[in-house]
């Protein structure tokens, strides 16, 4: 049983830290296109990166409750680019490490990756092959005791400051699925290049970025999981990747909410107050109805998954549903904003432009419903 006293502490310190050392200056990064390097040492040193990670592998080895904190916080204040890029590194590539990774991958990668000494990435999207990774042109082929690495990956969360980037590739080009494999990629290694920061509608701070691979040689100790066995090691981690996604839905829709009560009590118009008007109260109520209802279902998901039982299908359904939601209360709040709402400078646009890339990476809503489907009807 997770003691929610240590919980509330935990959360109360996320906070602190959020509004001392990010508050000040999310605006300036924005602007800037990029938050910067030294953040991610700042949170390791607070204790805040791949908190569920193993004592022996230099984490505090506590529950996932303490690690969705991290990203909840920083969706509800408004920091998505800090959110995803935390994320992709605590919740995604740090998990592969620990599930997959032979124990001294494990040893040399996630102390370090608990500390932000270094920062994860996971490279599967490419120029022509989005949610269809059996599509990927990236090629591993073997050579003597190693592989050697070629092709582009874009859209990758946390391009720029990536020191490790799982990368998915195919070792044998006419197996299909069956014949990708991931790999642990230092990014310091000859042959490894960065592309642009790519401009963005919405997350602008964040470093989302095309990736370049020509002739990367990697020994085969930087294989992760099995020669062949990356697309299936890729479905059995994305029910916690879809589950943070949802998570962080449910905050940011609350966070939204929660600034757009303080405008309409403030906000006058006909000489009272926006809150007075029935149409006001009524969509606030329909909207924090909406948001109770999908965190019920999202913290469901949640107990599901820390006891081992996270099925891909309900993880999907969790992932539609809240960013779906996500969506219509942004976009609700910002309309009772009216022409203030359109304007960059009220932190609710934030929440409107950060939102609308929910309902695409970690799985398009399309491919959620077709996934559902398929657990209904087979595949057809």
């Amino acid at each position: 049983m997770t003691d929610q006293h240590e919980l509330g502490l935990f959360r109360d310190n996320v906070v602190r830290f959020f509004s001392e050392h990010v508050e000040p200056h999310y605006e300036d990064w924005e602007r800037a296109g990029l938050f910067p390097r030294e953040l991610w040492t700042q949170m390791g040193e607070n204790a805040m990166l791949a908190v569920d990670a193993p004592e022996d592998l230099g984490g505090i080895g506590s529950s996932f409750a303490f690690s969705r904190i991290v990203v909840e916080e920083a969706s509800r204040m408004n920091y998505g680019a800090l959110a995803s890029s935390i994320s992709v590194h605590s919740d995604i590539v740090t998990p592969y490490v620990c599930h997959l990774g032979t124990e001294e991958q494990k040893q040399y990668w996630v102390p370090k990756m608990v500390t932000g000494e270094v920062v994860g990435a996971i490279a599967m999207t490419e120029p022509g092959a989005g949610s269809d990774l059996q599509g990927m042109r990236t090629r591993a082929v073997a050579d003597g005791d190693d592989y050697l690495i070629t092709g582009a990956k874009t859209f990758i969360t946390n391009g720029q400051h990536a020191d490790l980037i799982i990368t998915a590739a195919k070792t044998d080009p006419s197996a299909g699925a069956k014949g990708v494999s991931l790999f642990l990629v230092d990014a310091s290694l000859p042959g490894f290049r960065r592309g642009r920061n790519l401009e963005k509608m919405g997350l602008h701070s964040g470093d989302t970025s095309e990736l370049f691979f020509d002739e990367v040689r990697v020994p085969a100790s930087a294989l992760l999981g099995q020669v062949g066995g990356g697309f299936g090691h890729l479905m059995d981690e994305l029910p916690r990747e879809r589950l943070i996604l949802s998570l962080g839905a449910v905050a940011a829709a609350q966070g939204a909410i929660d600034r757009t009560v303080e405008y309409v009590r403030e906000r006058k118009a006909f000489g009272t107050s926006l809150a007075s008007f029935q149409n006001t109260r009524f969509e606030l109520a329909r909207m924090q109805t909406d948001l109770d209802v999908h965190r019920a279902f999202v913290n469901q998901c949640a107990a599901l998954y820390d006891e081992g039982r996270l099925d891909p299908t309900t993880a999907a359904k969790a992932k539609l549903s809240s960013t779906e939601m996500q969506g219509r209360i942004v976009d609700g709040c910002l309309q009772l904003f009216g022409g203030y709402g359109y304007m960059s400078e009220y932190p609710i646009s934030r929440f409107y432009a950060d939102a609308r890339i929910q309902r695409i990476y970690g799985g398009t809503s399309e491919i959620m419903k077709e996934l559902i489907a398929r657990s209904m009807l087979g595949r057809g």
